[in-house]
């Protein structure tokens, strides 16, 4: 018999013929329930977006050029600064508790290894940052330049000092730091100073370091105007630099009572351009917002305001017939009106009357109304001529400086620059170095998912530069939905991050074997639609 029926499979289902034909192939069939587990799952998506983005800027080779030990501690701290900021004690667990940790084969990691591995940083500084340098800084390119302090916990750091505190934290210790950045806003050197250093006794230096170490002889510097004394113009002139900065208020006052500043000026138009014996050799371009003129109207009346407020329970304590300062004698009087005078920062507009038994108090009229006759306006100063730089390019190469404020607000917020718990200056200098390479990867990312972000892809540059800026139609859409053009929702850079962190790693055990194989969950569609941008394919 060449030929049986043993039996007839066509009443089985369809998974139940495909099970029975791959066990006739030799294959093992696994009851799930009893011999499939999964032993292992660890956040994978974020790690391989920062992780590839990272090595798309070849930043590994900046670092260094072979690999070692700590090339990948270094590596891993700024990958873990963008997914998890947080102490370096805290770092050698959060490592494993992703897959940070076997993306790099670090193994088991002490806080030591990585405190060595900054100090091992630190010397390669000045060699990446000549690096960035070349990559983002040309002949005759506008160089952005700021200053900012975080504060210290601790007593302990040599560079750590009393001094003007930007993060709102009188009577604590601070360090300084200034950031260069290429026009577009890309960091490429940090330099940390002490904790009392002033903003101008950085800008020399910054210059310096621009001509000297990077070797870019014309450059344009652009600084806020607490960056240049007189002095300082006077030496960027004779060096053939040219910069961008702003007038102090004082500045400006000076302009308006020699009469190079005409006021009337702005009667028709929020822009024009004079000069002035006081400052030879450069241009001035003087501007108007009306909408800051008519906010600093407004909070100047609310403080004045509040003031008279605290002077009016001055004046009950003195003439109300239950007041605790009737009849005390004018000391005692001017010492209680001195409690409140200048608590909301307006004492100047204030004329205040003591005497024995007396207490009274008005406004100067006249130096209120000098004062807002400046309302909204800034005087930009630049030694480029017209030729080079038109005065509405002056006014928008000015507001570049918005670029490195937005870094500065990154790096302490986001990443975590603040409080600064470090006690050694090399390792408080590693530290902030540490963040400024975290946030160039950050400024990449920012760049390449823009579309899933609140990110404006396609901003607006108004014909009047001295007009607030305006978001484009489609960034309007897309803060007022919450979703992209796309459909999908949009997102800021860290829940984007998080959201990818929800893509896994798993490994999977089948049965009793000790053997496990790795795979990644599939990923949702707006998972899928990063990764395309990135240009990276995640690997389980």
């Amino acid at each position: 018999m060449r030929h049986e029926n043993l039996g007839n499979l066509s009443h089985l289902s369809g998974e139940v013929v495909e099970a029975i034909r791959a066990m006739l192939a030799g294959r093992r069939l696994v009851d799930l329930d009893a011999g499939f587990e999964v032993s292992r799952s660890l956040p994978h998506g974020h790690v391989a977006a920062v992780l590839g983005v990272l090595r798309a800027l070849d930043l590994e080779r900046l670092l260094g050029r072979e690999r070692c030990r700590e090339r990948d501690l270094v590596v891993a701290l700024i990958v873990q600064r963008l997914i998890g900021p947080g102490s370096k004690l805290s770092a050698t667990r959060r490592f494993a508790q992703t897959t940070l940790a076997a993306e790099l084969d670090l193994g088991e990691v002490s806080e030591a290894e990585l405190l060595a591995a900054m100090d091992w940083l630190l010397e390669r500084q000045p060699r990446i940052e000549r690096a960035l340098a070349r990559r983002h800084l040309e002949e005759g390119a506008f160089v952005l330049y700021d200053l900012s302090s975080s504060y210290v916990e601790g007593r302990c750091c040599p560079l750590a000092s009393l001094g003007y505190s930007r993060d709102g934290k009188k009577g604590t210790l601070q360090i300084n730091y200034g950031l260069v950045c290429s026009a577009e806003g890309r960091p490429v050197a940090v330099a940390v100073h002490d904790g009392k250093t002033q903003d101008q006794q950085t800008t020399l230096a910054a210059v310096k370091s621009v001509r000297e170490r990077f070797k870019v002889e014309r450059v344009v510097l652009v600084c806020d105007r607490g960056m240049l004394t007189q002095a300082h113009t006077e030496t960027l002139k004779q060096q053939g630099v040219g910069f961008v900065s702003a007038l102090k208020s004082a500045q400006i006052r000076a302009l308006v009572q020699t009469g190079d500043l005409q006021l009337s000026l702005f009667d028709e138009t929020n822009l024009a351009e004079v000069s002035s014996p006081l400052f030879p050799g450069e241009r001035l371009v003087v501007c108007r917002n009306p909408a800051v003129a008519a906010e600093r109207a407004r909070k100047r009346e609310a403080l004045l305001q509040a003031t008279e407020a605290e002077l009016a329970k001055v004046t009950l304590m003195v003439q109300g017939p239950r007041g605790s300062l009737r009849g005390a004698d004018a000391g005692r009087i001017g010492q209680r009106a001195g409690r409140v005078i200048n608590k909301y920062k307006v004492a100047k507009h204030f004329q205040l009357e003591t005497a024995d038994g007396h207490f009274a108090y008005s406004r100067k009229t006249s130096q209120i109304t000098e004062e807002a006759a400046l309302d909204g306006l800034y005087v930009i100063r630049t030694t480029l001529p017209e030729n080079q730089l038109h005065p509405a390019a002056v006014v928008r190469v000015y507001k570049q400086l918005k670029h490195a404020e937005r870094a500065f607000r990154t790096m302490k917020d986001t990443l975590e620059l603040r409080p600064i718990h470090h006690h050694l200056e090399t390792r408080v200098r590693a530290h902030v170095f540490l963040c400024m390479l975290a946030y160039y990867v950050t400024y990449e990312l920012q760049q390449r998912l823009a579309p899933l972000l609140f990110t404006d892809t396609t901003p607006i540059a108004p014909a009047d530069p001295v007009a607030p800026a305006q978001r484009s139609a489609a960034a309007t859409a897309k803060a007022g939905s919450h979703h992209t053009p796309d459909g999908y929702p949009a997102h800021s850079l860290p829940d984007l991050l998080t959201e990818l962190a929800t893509l896994t790693r798993n490994e999977i055990r089948v049965g009793k074997s000790d053997h496990t194989f790795p795979r990644l969950t599939t990923p949702t569609p707006i998972q899928a639609r990063a990764y395309q941008l990135l240009n990276i394919t995640p690997h389980p």
